[in-house]
């Protein structure tokens, strides 16, 4: 089996190694970035099954605009928020997973096995629709799928309608 690739993103350098020889011993390929801006520039020029990225590095938006990046790529990686403040939109944000710092090595690698194994899943579902017919052939997008409801409106009776 091929080493899976994780691009671990992480402005504090003792996080970033830990993090790193943690998953390294555990099987996976790891690239690190320090900086939102150094993440974006591996993220156009290699592929990864997945990105882990620290939300506040050089700024508090940081971790969204590696999310978006990753986001973005063709290759449609999974993507896990690794924060020590944890937020609410997290998914909004376009992440899979929210990885809540400190945590246990075994809980952390079963959580990435675990997003992994679900991600790929939910990749070859839509590659097989894709080729299985036109008509439902969508590319994966790497967002989150919502179902937005239509807001519901009152019927505003004849008299209300002439006292406006």
């Amino acid at each position: 089996m091929p080493k899976r690739r994780v691009l671990l993103v992480d402005d504090e350098v003792a996080i970033l190694l830990t993090m790193k020889a943690v998953l390294e011993i555990s099987g996976f390929d790891v690239d690190t970035a320090a900086s939102a801006h150094e993440a974006k520039s591996k993220i156009k020029l290699h592929e990864y099954q997945m990105v882990i990225t620290d939300m506040r590095m050089e700024s508090d938006a940081s971790g969204r605009e590696v999310i978006q990046a990753a986001r973005s790529a063709p290759y449609h990686p999974a993507v896990a928020l690794l924060t020590a403040y944890p937020e609410d939109d997290w998914a909004d944000m376009g992440a899979d997973k929210m990885l809540v710092k400190p945590m246990q090595t075994a809980a952390l690698l079963r959580q990435i096995e675990r997003l992994l194994d679900t991600h790929s899943a939910k990749l070859l579902r839509l590659s097989t629709a894709a080729a299985g017919s036109p008509a439902r052939a969508r590319k994966p997008t790497g967002k989150r799928l919502s179902v937005t409801r239509p807001p519901v409106r009152k019927k505003v009776s004849a008299k209300k309608k002439k006292k406006r």
